[in-house]
């Protein structure tokens, strides 16, 4: 039987594996975790499933690797697997390298069972991706003792993937958040999504503080798979706000924030009677930063980039031309088909910030009906409108955004250029008119 190793741990003291492991938090009960055995041999698995399952552990078994292989790809997923290491076809070695293509070392720990004492081996596990090294015959308080801790440690780094996401960490290519430092950047093309609930103060004037909790966790529990869903990942809650990031495509975004709205419709209609929730999304692609800023004692991960004010900016402008998603030229470009969804032009904005304007449409893909219907039963007069009032030719435009109104009142964007066009039609046309509305709010 192998002694237990000695171990260094916070404030100097000096224990033993098993001591450590007892000193683990009681709120880690092990009935919550799956843990797959993977042995050739029956005695070996009997051995193993009476120790775990004597402790409370769901057990999984799996009579070599193959079979282990086939069950991971099948979608089991264990917390943690025990693997033999000398078995037929596949060895214990294969088997770990196989499942690190998927899971990294805190994703599902494997701890390494085998008779072999050299320290070769010991470091060819290690190497093939193990978290442990146990060697034949075992203590079993050792290797339950190992487990415990292995498993705790799993639970930290996910309890921390819950604060900083997992994809950050991957784009600075850290396997741990223990790796990051001060500092740490990589520049990427990305896209970026802000998305806001309007009026949210207004609504929680009339809830306590701890309603406010619960609606906003009720609220954005649903609104997070969405955005994971297409590839997309949470970078900041910002109060009643999210901002996201997809490194994939636009498309994946913009699926995301028709998804968001769909969401959104059902979460509306189990508000049995209360006022319906109601949120703005502004999407851009471009270049950002991520990475870490603060100092050595306080520090944490950010995106820095004008791509991400502008994204923030156009969740903004949602307001005002009273749509719900608002998407810039960049991102509409970025489409791998953008007449496969529902979208008019509105227009060349420089927003506040900005010395550069930039084109912005507005997707009414998500809109209810007949809304959605209406706007696309004028977008031919509206573009034609947008042209009009492009060109400085205010007095046509203010009559096809007159048309416009009359069958579809509730246009507010059409109601914005019906008044900037009567305006300008009296007052003329403004020195050195380039067709840029200048917004100067936030």
């Amino acid at each position: 039987t192998s002694s237990p190793k000695r171990i260094e741990i916070v404030g100097g003291i000096t224990k033993s594996l098993s001591e450590f492991a007892e000193a683990l938090p009681e709120y880690l009960p092990t009935g919550d975790f799956k843990i797959m055995i993977v042995d050739d041999e029956p005695v070996n698995l009997q051995v193993l499933q009476n120790h775990l399952r004597l402790q409370g552990y769901h057990v999984i078994q799996a009579g070599g690797g193959l079979e282990a292989l086939e069950m991971i790809g099948q979608g089991v997923r264990p917390d943690l697997m025990v693997l033999d290491i000398m078995m037929p076809r596949v060895s214990g070695y294969e088997v770990c390298l196989r499942i690190r293509e998927a899971y990294n070392l805190t994703e599902l720990p494997i701890v390494m069972l085998t008779a072999k004492t050299q320290i070769n081996d010991l470091l060819e596990g290690f190497d093939s991706g193990a978290n442990d090294y146990l060697t034949k015959p075992f203590s079993k308080n050792e290797l339950l003792a190992r487990i415990k801790t292995h498993l705790w440690l799993a639970k930290i780094t996910a309890a921390y993937n819950r604060f900083v996401p997992h994809e950050f960490l991957q784009f600075l290519e850290r396997e741990s958040i223990v790796e990051v430092k001060l500092g740490d950047y990589v520049q990427k093309n990305m896209s970026i999504m802000f998305s806001d609930v309007r009026s949210f103060t207004s609504l929680s004037e009339k809830m306590t503080p701890r309603e406010n909790f619960e609606f906003l966790n009720r609220f954005l529990s649903g609104m997070g798979p969405c955005i994971r869903e297409y590839n997309g990942f949470i970078d900041k809650y910002i109060g009643d706000g999210i901002m996201a990031l997809f490194p994939t495509s636009p498309d994946d975004a913009l699926k995301a924030a028709l998804a968001m709205q769909k969401y959104l419709a059902g979460f509306n209609a189990l508000r049995q009677g209360l006022p319906p929730v109601s949120i703005g999304i502004g999407l851009h692609t471009g270049s950002l930063i991520l990475g870490t800023i603060g100092e050595l004692q306080r520090m944490e991960s950010t995106v820095i980039s004008d791509a991400v004010n502008l994204a923030s900016r156009l969740e903004g402008l949602t307001k005002w031309y009273g749509a719900t998603l608002i998407i810039s030229e960049q991102t509409l470009d970025g489409l791998s088909d953008s007449s496969s969804y529902r979208h008019r032009p509105l227009g060349k904005v420089q927003v506040k910030g900005k010395k550069e304007s930039v084109r912005i449409f507005e997707v009414f893909e998500g809109n209810a009906e007949p809304l959605a219907s209406l706007k696309l039963e004028t977008l031919s007069l509206f573009e034609q409108g947008l042209q009009n009032y492009s060109a400085g030719e205010f007095q046509k435009a203010e009559a096809i955004f007159a048309e416009i109104l009359q069958r579809h009142p509730q246009d507010l964007a059409a109601r914005r250029y019906y008044d900037s066009s009567a305006y300008y039609s009296v007052k003329g046309r403004p020195e050195n008119w380039q067709g840029v509305d200048i917004m100067e709010f936030k």
